[in-house]
């Protein structure tokens, strides 16, 4: 494996050069192992020594979700993705001392080869693909969240708080393994459906956690019961984020929890992933763009003809492993878009490591939610994260779109459910949202004030992986 320190200052030139030559090996000694590529290879007359540099990609078809997701002819199309090297293959395609090796000795082809761990993917609207990891993958895994923490400057004696719920998914497993990777004191409570939110407050400050790491809205909600319950927590000096977007207006409440419990000047950092990426990466600085390590992965960004576009102009992120084992995918469209990405160095932590700009939209999180017909009108659902997120007497909120009277004929209604603060008055509150949500997404919402206990049900706040934060109830006929 490549040493982190040197490769996170290297010049650019030299990490592309660097990538070419991964890049090289991958195809040439890996990619004749995977089903789904093998097959696309010769569909297309591409040889694998075509492939020598990341710009000869340029002659790979995109990789979709549709390419991927189950159906109901082929159930298990996931295993076309996963590297399956046989006698033939290897005998046809590795280099000459692993041909030796994998012939010889079983326990080396299973250590790289044979599946033990699966991530699935947490599409609302689709269904679940599981992703596999390989021994030889858990290793990068556990270095990926090694240099994770670097890049978050953890010190050797933090404490950390994982507050992901417990399950096969790379927001728990990526915390799980970069706390082993970096050696750190480490609860892993399972979040709030498995330990409590009280319990995980009163563990904070008794074991005085310094790194508290979570899902976005489940955080908010954490801190807010701390807020209440008044804990001490002054230990905590780094929150982290992972698992889906953070609106910037988020951070600053955060902050504002943090501050009356006892934390003085908290970093708030988040992360990005997706689960076919088989990593986190992070930012080294509140919106200074997310790290990736360009030894494990290979991203580009294009426009909405597939065309790259330059360095700091917005498009979709591609991505392409570099040095995996399992599931492996080639220029696979994310359906997620950034503002750009950068590969200069990182003005906050020096750095030369690709960055990808922080302000990112996750389409993978709402999928068709994201851009809706309400009433004849396309809406921007992430519009209402903005507007909810930044306003200081709403405690907790839920968008819920659903046909009047339940009759797939009738008109759509978009309804928002809205817990406010103690002091604040509803009325006035109610009046205000309407206002800006008409003058932002041209739609009039009904507007339900709900106690917190209900509405934290109705978000799945503890028993959710995520919370549910936008419902399209809507039966399609």
């Amino acid at each position: 494996m490549i040493n982190f320190h040197q490769l996170q200052y290297l010049k650019p030139e030299k990490i592309k050069q660097l990538q070419n030559k991964i890049l090289r090996n991958f195809i040439k000694n890996q990619i004749p192992y995977s089903p789904f590529y093998h097959k696309l290879f010769k569909k297309n007359n591409i040889k694998f020594y075509n492939i020598k540099t990341t710009d000869d990609l340029k002659k790979l078809p995109f990789t979709t979700k549709a390419d991927i997701a189950p159906t109901y002819k082929h159930k298990k199309r996931f295993l076309d993705f996963v590297l399956q090297p046989n006698k033939n293959l290897i005998s046809k395609h590795a280099p000459i001392h692993k041909k030796i090796k994998y012939l010889l000795s079983e326990p080396h082809l299973y250590y790289e080869y044979k599946p033990i761990h699966p991530h699935f993917t947490t599409g609302r609207t689709a269904n679940s693909v599981p992703i596999l990891y390989t021994a030889f993958d858990l290793q990068r895994l556990e270095e990926s969240g090694k240099r994770m923490m670097g890049i978050f400057d953890v010190s050797k004696d933090e404490v950390v708080i994982n507050a992901f719920p417990y399950a096969p998914h790379l927001a728990f497993w990526q915390t799980y393994y970069a706390a082993k990777g970096a050696n750190l004191l480490t609860l892993h409570t399972g979040g709030g459906r498995i330990l409590g939110t009280e319990k995980i407050t009163a563990l904070i400050e008794s074991m005085k956690a310094t790194c508290l790491a979570g899902m976005p809205g489940y955080l908010y909600h954490l801190l807010r019961a701390a807020e209440e319950q008044k804990n001490n927590l002054s230990s905590l000096g780094l929150v982290v984020f992972g698992g889906e977007r953070v609106p910037v207006e988020l951070r600053g409440k955060i902050r504002q929890f943090l501050k009356p419990i006892g934390s003085k000047a908290p970093a708030v950092l988040s992360t990005y992933a997706f689960t076919e990426g088989k990593c986190a990466w992070a930012e080294c600085y509140e919106e200074s763009g997310y790290h990736i390590y360009p030894d494990f992965e290979f991203i580009e960004v294009v426009d909405k003809n597939g065309e790259r576009v330059n360095e700091g102009e917005e498009g979709e992120i591609v991505y392409t492993s570099l040095d995996w084992r399992g599931s492996v995918f080639l220029r696979y469209k994310t359906g997620d878009i950034t503002k750009g990405i950068y590969y200069g160095r990182c003005p906050n932590c020096k750095r030369t490591l690709p960055r990808i700009d922080s302000s990112i939209e996750r389409s993978s999180e709402y999928k068709e939610l994201k851009l809706t017909k309400i009433k004849g009108s396309l809406v921007n659902l992430n519009t209402f994260f903005s507007i909810m997120m930044s306003h200081k007497d709403i405690e907790e909120w839920q968008v819920e779109i659903k046909k009047r009277n339940n009759d797939p004929y009738e008109i759509d209604q978009l309804i928002l459910y809205i817990s406010p603060k103690k002091k604040a008055n509803f009325e006035k509150l109610r009046n205000e949202l309407r206002s800006r949500i008409i003058a932002e997404t041209e739609i009039t919402p009904e507007i339900v004030k709900l106690q917190l206990a209900e509405l934290l049900e109705k978000l799945g706040m503890e028993t959710e992986l995520k919370e549910k934060r936008i419902v399209d109830s809507r039966k399609k006929v």
